[in-house]
């Protein structure tokens, strides 16, 4: 990754704290549900989106970024390619601070809507990595005992 790149993530992570997960899993074998468990666990908010979920780890999923109340500094991304524009469009909508597209994914189009609405926009890298890095832990912190 270029030092450039770099400092651009390091930007989006210094103010993120409040994410929207697009395409959150309930299924603890998906790669959505492992990122987000993972931001959770490292003190991030995490607010799910999934129109055919009520509830994941333990947090309301709500239909659409639109339904979302409140500020959304970054979107995270997991769809399909063909939905990306769309979602990059909803977010530009509600005024998100910047949209990342997970590893594996990018899109021309979802980058000029992005960045043409004046959002931060990351493709192809993945949200956890980017943060285990630095922060240097990959693992989770321990699970607080049951009361």
């Amino acid at each position: 990754m270029s030092v450039d790149r770099d400092v651009f993530i390091d930007k989006i992570l210094g103010y993120a704290r409040r994410i929207a997960v697009v395409g959150l899993s309930d299924e603890p074998y998906r790669a959505s549900f492992g990122v987000a468990s993972y931001l959770l666990r490292r003190g991030y908010e995490i607010v799910p989106v999934n129109p055919t979920i009520d509830e994941v780890l333990g947090l309301r999923s709500y239909p659409s970024l639109a339904d979302i109340p409140g500020k959304i500094d970054m979107v995270d991304v997991f769809r399909r390619p063909e939905h990306l524009a769309g979602v990059a469009r909803e977010a530009a909508e509600v005024a998100a601070s910047s949209v990342w597209l997970q590893l594996g994914l990018s899109s021309p189009e979802a980058r000029s809507i992005a960045t043409g609405a004046g959002m931060d926009f990351v493709e192809d890298a993945c949200l956890k990595v980017e943060v285990a890095h630095r922060t240097g832990r990959m693992a989770l912190p321990p699970t607080p005992p049951s009361a």
